[in-house]
């Protein structure tokens, strides 16, 4: 494709991170040291939802300094808001994207850059398509980011370093404050991950710093089984009576039925993804009942994607050349793509940046690798704590106003 010379949108999708803002601090940065090609950058507010109603936010004058990007990279969530709207397939209704359509003729948009997760490189795929067909002229690019780590075709993602760092050093924090008591005791953690459980996988990185642990790790990767789980507790607790358990909130029984069904709504998102809560709650019960020592359960929820007192300098820096690293593909030419981390070198740590099909990646699932997982199926492998520890380093210069971290607000 020619190089194109028009206007640029981004937007955010999909749940926030830590690090989501770095993205887009370096998408704007790769407009500022560009080639040219993109005369104004917009944000659209809350995503493709944002867009369709025409509000935008000029990024181009609104970032006028350094400071104002510095702080963007160190404020969690998403500064420009998010959605989880599901676009049509082309053809179902052209009605829509011919509407959108007219929007980016309206402001010459000639650049589009979603920064999102699994659903948002399916918005990718479907407007590359579309504007493929209606032939106008236009540059898609996926920006990846979600804490799941479940994006297939690149190593890892934005946001998932910040939060694993967050929960190993929360995972730490509560393996030493059950230490203190010698009553028999189960805490349950429960945390995030839907179908992959490499945010569950990071509680155990303590493993190769300086050797605490949870005494116990389920995944959605493999079959829960209650009466397994209550044998396991019961070997755990005749070892030590503090005994600290991760699960990833999507873990399932055989026949499929999430282990915590019976504590959930039943409501779906727009891509018809069931919300999860309530699998902690659900085994603290079983425990209570089943074995009937002392038992909690805690669950992590939000923190564990908004924690950037806790991010990883890593995540953040490699964010930022990621958004970066987008536009200068775009601008030359690369489009329907996602950009995605190869990891080059384990010992330094090193990553190149790439593109790949979006395609390819969109509506498909990286699970936890089967040498990740050890044979019982109740825990991770050293390989899985090795692979992890490199994407938790560093720590930010956060900086704070009166004990208080300093955040931007657009």
């Amino acid at each position: 494709m020619k190089k194109l010379i028009g206007n640029a949108v981004v937007g955010q999708s999909g749940g926030p991170t830590a690090a989501i803002n770095a993205t887009l601090s370096g998408v704007i940065r790769g407009v500022q040291n560009g080639e040219g090609c993109i005369k104004t950058l917009y944000g659209m507010r809350n995503g493709v939802e944002g867009l369709m109603k025409k509000d935008l936010l000029d990024l181009t004058k609104f970032f006028d300094t350094e400071e104002k990007l510095s702080l963007l990279e160190h404020t969690p969530a998403a500064a420009l808001g998010s959605c989880r709207k599901k676009l049509p397939k082309p053809g179902e209704n052209d009605a829509f994207y011919e509407e959108m359509i007219a929007i980016f003729r309206e402001f010459d948009i000639r650049y589009f850059f979603y920064i999102g997760g699994n659903d948002s490189m399916d918005t990718v795929s479907k407007l590359s398509a579309y504007t493929a067909k209606c032939g106008y002229e236009m540059v898609i690019m996926g920006v990846p980011k979600t804490i799941d780590n479940d994006l297939v075709g690149t190593d890892h993602t934005p946001g998932f370093g910040s939060a694993a760092k967050y929960i190993a050093i929360t995972a730490q924090e509560i393996i030493r404050d059950c230490a203190v008591y010698r009553v028999p005791a189960v805490t349950i953690i429960e945390i995030m991950g839907r179908d992959a459980g490499w945010l569950t996988a990071a509680s155990a990185i303590g493993r190769v710093v300086n050797g605490i642990e949870p005494d116990l790790v389920y995944l959605p990767e493999r079959v829960f089984d209650m009466e397994s789980f209550f044998s396991d507790v019961r070997a755990a607790l005749d070892k030590h009576p503090n005994v600290v358990v991760a699960v990833s909130e999507g873990i399932r029984f055989a026949d499929g039925r999430y282990v915590g069904e019976g504590t959930q709504t039943g409501a779906t998102d727009a891509f018809g993804h069931a919300y999860l809560a309530g699998t902690g709650k659900a085994l603290e019960l079983a425990v209570k009942a089943e074995i009937g020592c002392k038992v909690r359960s805690i669950e992590l929820n939000l923190p564990q994607r908004c924690a950037a007192h806790a991010a990883s300098q890593t995540d953040l820096s490699e964010s930022v050349r990621i958004g970066a690293s987008a536009v200068a593909a775009a601008e030359n030419g690369v489009t329907g793509a996602m950009v995605t981390v190869t990891r080059t070198c384990e010992e330094p740590y090193t990553v190149r940046i790439g593109h790949s099909d979006v395609s390819l990646i969109a509506n498909r699932i990286r699970f936890v690798d089967d040498a990740f997982i050890n044979e019982a199926g109740n825990h991770v492998t050293d390989a899985c704590c090795r692979y992890l520890l490199p994407l938790i380093q560093g720590e930010p210069a956060v900086s704070y106003v009166n004990g208080l971290p300093q955040h931007l607000i657009l």
